[in-house]
Formats: structure tokens, C-alpha cells, sequence
């Protein structure tokens, strides 16, 4: 008994099966059209999927800190001291590992721009 709910025939379910099976038996597409496939991540791409930047880890270069103090703060936040940038960090739902690191900066000291307040933490300056 056929249900009426049903969106596909039963030729065409068998017809997506077949052309599922090449993919399902290897692993990997096996489309001979490759704009087909999902484009590789490149070398220089940032790594998304292994948890926040924060310094002092491995992953914490230069640039990966810079990339995600940029992309968290914006222009508008400089120049500024380390706590205001902690709180606009706080408010903007950075990493908390990322905002205490800011926060145990020098008070005192004002940052003009991202690079400056990236180097300082990569530095060890937090």
C-alpha cells in the first residue's frame, strides 16, 4: 500500500539510489563534472573548526589573532585601553579565553589600531 504523503515515485527513489551508490561505496564524490563538488579548503584558509583563537596556544600566530581581534572588534573600538576593548569584547560574545587575555593587559596602555594590540598579546604581553 502506497502512502500519499509520498514526494518521490518509487522509480524515481530507485533512480537517486543509483546515482547515490558511487559516493556511498567510496566515500568521496565520484561526479565527473567537478563544479559539482565542494571546493577544498586552501592552505592559507583559517581553520574554523578547531575552537577559538586565543594566545598562547599553538594555533595563536600573529595573524590568526590579528584575523579574529578584527574580526570580533571592527575599526570603530581604537584607540582604546585594555579594558574598554575587554568589555566591548565581553559585549560582542568573544571567546572568554580571548577576553581575559585582553583584560590582563597593561591598563594604562592604549591601542591604536588591531596590529598593536595583537602583537602585544601574541607577544605575551597578557
Amino acid at each position: 500500500m502506497q502512502r500519499g504523503s509520498d514526494r518521490l515515485s518509487v522509480h524515481r527513489d530507485d533512480e537517486m539510489k543509483h546515482e547515490l551508490q558511487g559516493l556511498l561505496r567510496s566515500g568521496h564524490p565520484t561526479r565527473s563534472e567537478e563544479w559539482h563538488d565542494p571546493e577544498p579548503s586552501a592552505e592559507d584558509d583559517p581553520e574554523i573548526w578547531g575552537g577559538p583563537v586565543v594566545p598562547g596556544t599553538s594555533r595563536a600566530s600573529l595573524a590568526t589573532v590579528r584575523l579574529e581581534l578584527a574580526r570580533i572588534l571592527g575599526r570603530s573600538s581604537f584607540p582604546a585601553g585594555a579594558e574598554e576593548l575587554a568589555r566591548i569584547l565581553r559585549r560582542k560574545n568573544a571567546p572568554d579565553a580571548l577576553v581575559e587575555a585582553v583584560r590582563r593587559l597593561p591598563h594604562k596602555t592604549r591601542y591604536t589600531n588591531v596590529q598593536e594590540l595583537a602583537e602585544t598579546l601574541v607577544r605575551g604581553g597578557g
